[in-house]
């Protein structure tokens, strides 16, 4: 080794322990809480040692011990599942429009899970010369789990299994929705778009627009849309606007489809294969 590359090799390992230090100082209050961690590494990014990204990350991470299953599951009404007695070809038909990878099959009773479903299963099955004559015979294990399970055990679960799909049951026994890791990973790396994804603004729930028309994440709460529009919607059954007018409509919507539901017109603004994102609302009465 040179002089000069001694000496750069030295100077990066000094730069690496002044980091550290500045890590350690930064976090010597010793935080005995997780809102005061939390508060210290706002207070480490600040100063400059750790990026915006990173530090939104680590909060992700943090709060996702906190969450269970039930926080960010896909709730039933907007599942897509295939019911295990359609022919293989109608089945290629859903799976190509829904452009997902993984599916729950179900028997004539939509709470009767079979297994999971996996596309490129199904691509083999369709193409080999002696496929399967149900698809019965390509179903793999469903991984069934409580809404009340939490999140970073699921995590944990789901790299220990090589899951990545999970269904979540009720305490009846009834499917009450589904997650994937992908779900679980958006909490800590913030939400993650495939070619699949129409895109939406996640920066406002409800948004007017300059035509009296109003921009409405499916996710706001229903108790925030009667808030904002005096309207008496029932939260008893479903959580978020997404949920109820998919209900409504019966079936998971595709963007364009609309519905009117009171003095109010929902078109579906945004949508994939597993929920809906956004509505168009319009109000009838308001400019």
């Amino acid at each position: 080794m040179s002089e000069d590359d001694s000496s750069t090799h030295l100077d990066r390992g000094h730069e690496r322990r002044s980091w550290f230090d500045r890590i350690s100082s930064a976090l010597s209050g010793e935080p005995s809480t997780r809102e005061d961690l939390v508060e210290l590494l706002r207070d480490a990014q600040n100063d400059g040692l750790i990026e915006a990204d990173t530090l939104r990350m680590m909060e992700g991470a943090i709060a996702v011990s906190d969450m269970t299953v039930g926080d960010v599951m896909i709730p039933r009404s907007q599942m897509v599942s295939l019911p295990a007695d359609t022919r293989f070809l109608d089945l290629m038909k859903m799976v190509v429009e829904s452009g997902h990878s993984r599916f729950p099959v179900h028997g004539e009773d939509r709470d009767e899970v079979l297994g999971v479903l996996l596309a490129k299963d199904l691509l083999r099955g369709v193409v080999s010369d002696n496929g399967p004559a149900s698809i019965h015979e390509l179903l793999r294990p469903a991984l069934l789990i409580p809404a009340s399970k939490p999140l970073d055990v699921l995590l944990r679960e789901f790299r220990q299994s090589r899951n990545h799909m999970a269904i979540v049951i009720d305490e009846h026994g009834g499917v009450a929705g589904l997650i994937t890791i992908e779900d679980v990973l958006e909490q800590i790396v913030g939400e993650i778009d495939d070619e699949h994804d129409d895109a939406h603004d996640p920066n406002a729930l409800i948004a007017a627009q300059t035509d009296g028309q109003f921009v409405v994440d499916a996710l706001t709460p229903i108790e925030d849309f009667n808030e904002r529009f005096g309207a008496d919607f029932d939260d008893d059954e479903y959580d978020t606007i997404g949920g109820l007018v998919t209900a409504a409509i019966g079936h998971l919507p595709e963007a364009g489809e609309e519905l009117s539901l009171g003095r109010f017109v929902f078109r579906v603004a945004g949508a994939d294969a597993r929920r809906v994102h956004a509505f168009h609302v319009g109000v009838h009465g308001e400019a």
